[in-house]
């Protein structure tokens, strides 16, 4: 492939950050939120949740669509896809790569996401019901697909390379990351990637709702507790993180920022029997060439059910031993964000590097005695060195992946 590196092991580096998520709209305002470690759960206010047991939802704040999609845009995109352009946008401004200057083929998109537009299906489905099938809009052929958000990017910054979509649900965003590595190390020199999703209307919550999950506590500042002995379900919420992976050559070559690098990545998946998120860190951590003392803090799946957060505790614990490691899962502010939610916490744990800080876990006080991780909470910690993290994501259905990063040197 013209103008594209060739080496099988090139070096991936993330050089270009955009967040829309609840807490914050651009990456600077909710950095600054997740440091703060207040919860920006709330009142659902999308639609009138007031006849059903879960009220609560993150939602983005200060988003209007018009100012971050062109009008001709408008009809044929889902909430989801429009967040996910406005965080593209931010993610490539940030990296400072003229795309249009690359080779042809030399850039790609690989995002994930597990609902797709559900809101715009569920406004078609409502018209064909009551107005019929001449009322269907004809981008519903296309508007609520998973693929939608990767070819509207596709699309807007005139990337031509290989791309795709994950459907792995929370796992996602680690996922479309290391689909992303590979795209580099077979010769692209730079991927958007990420994960967004945005389910909040009638039709999405009786989705959220199926599983039982969700917690019911009517108190935003209790509802998501993860590891906490009083744990009961999480939150649901929107948005995500977009992403900039380089091949790191180019990437110097051009003078680029470096956030950090993806240096180890692998998934598992137990079908919902066996938990093997522990062997998913593990490889991952084989995969960077470490050790699980070279680890300086984990962002973890945190799934605020009691079960779910005991077998990930014990998993940590074997890996690093009782309270070995600090960990912290600032999406206790956010709630789930399905695919978006772990490539927030890639970027989240990007900025923790960079900023040599680690963000707070809201609303948990004290880990319960069954779950014995350093959980990092109240304020942000400081002090040492952070040169390596853990990231660990569950999707619903048995997928578990984990991403080690490493910060630039």
């Amino acid at each position: 492939m013209s103008g594209t590196v060739s080496v099988a092991r090139a070096t991936a580096v993330f050089t270009g950050i955009g967040i829309a998520a609840p807490g914050g709209l651009g990456t600077a305002t909710w950095w600054a939120a997740a440091l703060r470690g207040r919860t920006a759960v709330g009142a659902v206010t999308r639609f009138d949740a007031s006849g059903y047991p879960v009220r609560l939802a993150g939602e983005v704040p200060g988003f209007t669509d018009e100012e971050h999609v062109p009008g001709r845009l408008l009809p044929q995109t889902d909430r989801v896809t429009r967040l996910a352009l406005a965080m593209a946008k931010e993610a490539v401004d940030d990296c400072g790569a003229d795309l249009d200057a690359l080779p042809e083929y030399a850039a790609s998109v690989v995002t994930a996401s597990s609902a797709g537009g559900f809101e715009f299906g569920q406004r078609e489905l409502q018209a064909l019901w009551h107005q019929g099938s001449k009322h269907v809009s004809a981008y519903q052929a296309f508007a609520w697909f998973n693929a939608a958000n990767t070819g509207q990017l596709s699309i807007r910054h005139g990337t031509r390379g290989a791309s795709g979509v994950l459907v792995s649900e929370q796992a996602g965003g680690l996922d479309a990351a290391a689909q992303a590595r590979r795209q580099i190390r077979k010769g692209s020199r730079l991927v958007v990637t990420g994960g967004a999703d945005s389910a909040l209307c009638p039709w999405g919550w009786t989705a959220h709702l199926a599983d039982g999950l969700l917690s019911t506590v009517d108190d935003p500042q209790r509802a998501y507790l993860p590891f906490a002995a009083d744990a009961g379900g999480h939150v649901a919420g929107e948005g995500g993180a977009m992403l900039v992976l380089e091949d790191a050559d180019s990437a110097r070559e051009r003078g680029a920022t470096v956030y950090g690098s993806l240096a180890g990545y692998a998934a598992t998946f137990d079908g919902g029997t066996t938990p093997r998120l522990g062997d998913a860190a593990r490889l991952a951590l084989a995969d960077a060439g470490a050790q699980p003392g070279d680890v300086d803090v984990v962002f973890a799946d945190a799934a605020g059910q009691r079960a779910a957060d005991r077998a990930e505790a014990a998993a940590l614990a074997a890996l690093f031993g009782p309270y070995g490691v600090p960990v912290t899962a600032p999406k206790a502010m956010t709630g789930r964000l399905l695919a978006g939610g772990s490539a927030l916490d890639l970027a989240a744990a990007l900025l923790a590097l960079r900023d040599q800080v680690i963000p707070p876990t809201p609303g948990t006080g004290q880990p319960a005695a069954d779950c014995p991780v350093d959980l990092v909470t109240g304020a942000p910690r400081r002090g040492a060195p952070l040169r390596c993290a853990l990231v660990l994501a569950r999707g619903r259905g048995g997928f578990n992946s984990a991403v080690v990063l490493r910060a630039a040197p």
